[in-house]
């Protein structure tokens, strides 16, 4: 018959190749992910800079390019707005501030899909709504994680002007922002 502490070592040796083996699956994760991260990032600045050339702005017959970071700055002082991060954070602010007849086009999908959401909670006389309401309504999982990622870009919505958080982590259209055409 075994001893007792002999089954407690296999027990042990058993759960520290788990644990070494979990360790080892979460180092690939993290190093895969970190690649999907920067090919994300990578899209998403190209994705910027193609809206930079197509935007509005380079109709005058400028060139699509303007080189340093002089000409950013001298470009958001135009349009109004006080330089206040270097150019590569700019690739990220995908947000606009809202003012009024700014259409919902001028937002990334992602946040033209909450917006609507929000809206046909309006139009229902729902009241606002959650994140996790939110995760549902656009068929994900309603995990921490994703709950998180769409908290986080309704927080952007809010500073933004285009969502209301009357109360902490429920939100709706803020006033005066209308339907997907924009304006009132």
């Amino acid at each position: 018959m075994p001893s007792v502490v002999g089954l407690l070592e296999q027990r042990e040796v058993a759960a520290r190749r788990r644990v070494d083996e979990l360790r080892e699956e979460a180092d690939r994760i993290q190093a895969e992910l970190a690649v999907a991260e920067r090919e994300w990032n990578e899209w998403a600045i190209a994705r910027s800079r193609v809206g930079e050339v197509l935007g509005p702005g380079n109709e005058s017959g400028q060139g699509p390019v303007q080189c340093g970071a002089g000409a950013a700055s001298r470009a958001e002082e135009q349009a109004g707005r006080t330089p206040s991060a270097p150019e590569a954070a700019k690739a990220r602010s995908q947000v606009p501030v809202w003012r009024e007849g700014l259409a919902w086009s001028a937002l990334s999908v992602d946040y033209q899909r909450i917006l609507q959401v929000a809206g046909d909670r309006v139009r229902l006389g729902q009241g606002p709504l959650t994140c996790q309401e939110m995760a549902a309504q656009f068929g994900m999982d309603v995990v921490p994680a994703r709950v998180e990622a769409l908290r986080s870009k309704a927080k952007r919505l809010v500073a933004r002007g285009w969502l209301a958080e009357p109360a902490p982590g429920r939100f709706t259209l803020a006033a005066g922002v209308g339907g997907p055409g924009g304006g009132s």
